[in-house]
């Protein structure tokens, strides 16, 4: 069994995430993905909820929304789902907050997937993985690498090569809408109820301001050599967890 080598504190932010065991694809259609999404915000709270009551009742994904969860346990500050992995921007806000957390929206989810592809098993590559968000460079850069994992579905090696087309890119992450992405551009939708904005720092207190950031790591390789971003960004990858 693999041991996670980091421990988690209040009020302190990190990178969370997962991939499917054996790079297995998690998300298969457009349910899966709003499964997830809609875990996100049921699983942060400390009232007991029956999922399974509560999914099978015919509810929409909407009414989801309304449920009475409790006192968060942690604060999601930004997520993206791609079809083998994930990633989530946490702060831990209650002793034990992300672990619990990661506990219900792991095995709500796994029981789900395996229950509607009638599998057995483990779903997720081992434990969740956390990286400590010591920095206030590093975390706000990760806000950048978290909502432009999706460019890799339409270009694989665009950090490599740079972006051809930035206007198109740009269109299909704001049309991407398994992210936090479009929360962060002013789009009125209630997913974004699932974000803790006040716990991180206000690095874009404007849209604009968001929007101007993506685009500079979007056209990074066009002023940087590789090597120059990396000095940048210490353990800055652009690739698949």
């Amino acid at each position: 069994m693999t041991t996670r080598k980091i421990s988690f504190s209040i009020d302190e932010h990190y990178h969370v995430y997962n991939r499917g065991t054996d790079k297995r694809v998690i998300f298969q259609d457009d349910h899966d993905y709003r499964r997830f999404i809609a875990l996100l915000y049921l699983c942060n709270g400390t009232s007991a909820i029956d999922l399974y009551e509560h999914f099978q009742e015919g509810r929409t994904f909407l009414e989801l929304y309304k449920i009475n969860r409790g006192e968060k346990i942690v604060d999601i500050g930004a997520y993206c789902l791609m079809p083998n992995h994930f990633h989530l921007i946490l702060r831990e806000a209650v002793e034990g907050g992300i672990s619990l957390f990661m506990k219900k929206l792991g095995t709500s989810y796994a029981m789900y997937f395996n229950a509607t592809n009638q599998r057995t098993g483990a779903l997720f590559e081992g434990k969740f993985k956390a990286r400590h968000a010591d920095r206030d460079e590093y975390l706000k850069y990760l806000f950048a690498y978290v909502h432009l994992n999706p460019v890799k579905l339409i270009d694989s090696k665009w950090n490599e090569k740079g972006i051809f087309d930035l206007e198109k890119t740009k269109e299909y992450l704001i049309e991407y809408p398994y992210s936090s992405y479009q929360d962060f551009i002013g789009k009125k939708r209630i997913e974004k109820s699932i974000l803790s904005k006040k716990s991180f720092p206000g690095y874009f207190e404007k849209e604009q301001d968001f929007d101007e950031y993506i685009t500079d790591w979007l056209t990074y390789s066009k002023h940087f050599t590789q090597e120059e971003n990396k000095r940048k960004i210490p353990h800055m990858v652009f690739k698949s967890v």
